[in-house]
């Protein structure tokens, strides 16, 4: 089932300026965190070779390319986190969907070489490799979803079956065609599948508990409304 969202509860889910869990992901690991250094000290070099060797003068502007270039080590993770947050909010509508795990799977995926030399002197090429876990979530009105993410120790709690809830994004304001998905939150674990943690999970959170509160109220509802037929 999907239930629609208003714009304003999308743009809750999804920020605009990059979360905390963002951040750390775009931070990445140490060799990320050198060439954003790289970058900085190389900016700030051509700045001071423009003001200083040339002699060139550009007033403030020079200063605030500089300023900028020193602290991209820090701020470079903002940056990019936000630039993809923009590109989910640009789909007009959005939905919640509340589904089931259909299936899952493990796959092992390429994800860098790198050359190196043995104590022979030959080169030798060192693949990079990565476990992810594939998951299948689906409704009963036949929508399926695939996610997938780098495989973590606490997904041996997944089973086919298990309520999964995501957010679903598209420019067709019945939502008959998605163009995105979100992270996907499996509830009776407490459990998130994720690559990039593209929404606010508070708020996620907040959305997933209403629906099943609202689901509750319903089903004592409609067994009053079969007993009075």
């Amino acid at each position: 089932m999907i239930v629609p969202l208003t714009r304003q509860k999308f743009e809750q889910i999804i920020p605009l300026i990059a979360t905390g869990a963002q951040y750390k992901y775009y931070w990445g690991k140490f060799p990320d965190f050198l060439q954003r250094l790289l970058i900085s000290v190389v900016t700030v070099a051509v700045v001071f070779f423009v003001k200083v060797i040339l002699a060139l003068d550009f007033g403030p502007i020079v200063f605030f390319v500089g300023l900028i270039g020193a602290f991209y080590w820090l701020w470079g993770p903002v940056f990019w986190a936000s630039m993809r947050n923009v590109k989910c909010r640009r789909y007009k509508y959005s939905g919640f969907l509340r589904g089931r795990v259909l299936d899952y799977w493990i796959t092992e995926e390429l994800i860098g070489k790198q050359e190196t030399v043995d104590k022979k002197g030959d080169l030798v090429i060192v693949e990079n490799r990565e476990k992810r876990i594939h998951l299948e979530v689906g409704d009963d009105t036949g929508f399926t979803a695939e996610y997938k993410a780098p495989l973590r120790v606490a997904y041996k709690a997944i089973a086919r079956g298990q309520r999964a809830e995501m957010v679903v994004m598209s420019n067709r304001p019945d939502l008959s065609t998605i163009d995105e998905i979100s992270d996907i939150y499996i509830p009776s674990r407490d459990l998130w599948v994720s690559d990039y943690p593209s929404v606010r999970r508070d708020f996620f959170t907040e959305v997933s508990s209403r629906l099943r509160r609202d689901e509750e109220d319903e089903r004592p509802r409609r067994r009053r409304h079969r007993v009075e037929r």
